[in-house]
Parts: C-alpha cells; sequence; structure tokens
C-alpha cells in the first residue's frame, strides 16, 4: 500500500464528510425496507457526493473549478440536511442519532463554505 497521501485526504472538511457519510450508511440500515430504493438510495448518493465533490475540487487547476465543486459539496450537504429532518419526522431516524448528525453537517458545513471561500478570493 502507497503512503503518499493525496490532496482532499489532507483537507479537514473531507474527513469529516467521510465520517457524516459512514454515519448515513450506518443508519439508514434500520430504515424500513420499503425506503431501500427511496430515501436510504438518496441518502446515500447525496453523503457520498459530499465526499466525492471535495475530493474532484481538491484536484481542479483553477480557483474557479475548486470553488465550483465546493459549491457542489455545500449543496449536497443541504440536501442531505433536508432528507434528514424529513427522515427524523417520519420516524425513521431517531432524534439523538438526528441532532448528532446536524451537529456534524454544521460542523462540516462551515468547513467547505470556507474551502470555497479561500479559493474564490
Amino acid at each position: 500500500m502507497s503512503n503518499y497521501t493525496y490532496p482532499f485526504e489532507k483537507l479537514d472538511a473531507w474527513k469529516e464528510a467521510k465520517g457524516i457519510n459512514i454515519q448515513i450508511y450506518k443508519i439508514t440500515t434500520e430504515f424500513p425496507d420499503v425506503e431501500k430504493y427511496g430515501l436510504v438510495s438518496q441518502m446515500r448518493r447525496s453523503a457520498i457526493s459530499v465526499c466525492s465533490n471535495l475530493a474532484e475540487g481538491s484536484s481542479r487547476r483553477t480557483k474557479k473549478d475548486q470553488g465550483h465543486f465546493y459549491t457542489m459539496a455545500y449543496s449536497s450537504l443541504m440536501e442531505l440536511l433536508n432528507q434528514c429532518i424529513i427522515s427524523e419526522e417520519l420516524s425513521f431516524l431517531k432524534n439523538d442519532a438526528y441532532l448528532e448528525i446536524r451537529k456534524n453537517i454544521e460542523s462540516t458545513s462551515k468547513k467547505i463554505y470556507a474551502l470555497r471561500v479561500s479559493v474564490l478570493k
């Protein structure tokens, strides 16, 4: 295994987003089977999109391109928050799990926003 670390692996925003992604995958295994191709699939796609857009953005050469992907990551994170709110209201997501995810999303959103601002100065 290589010891090389890619630039995105050094981003705190990516590390946190990866943690949220793992949380979402674990939590959604407890959702009703009827949601397997609905909310579960959508939440997982949103969560993975955050990590993927951060990784892709970090590899772009221009600041404008980087900013675009960081904006997409932020947008996917907000989409995920929306889905978590709905999941909690439908009682698919327990309140304590929802509050923990929401806290993590808030922290990660601030880091992504700061990344975007730093490249678009």
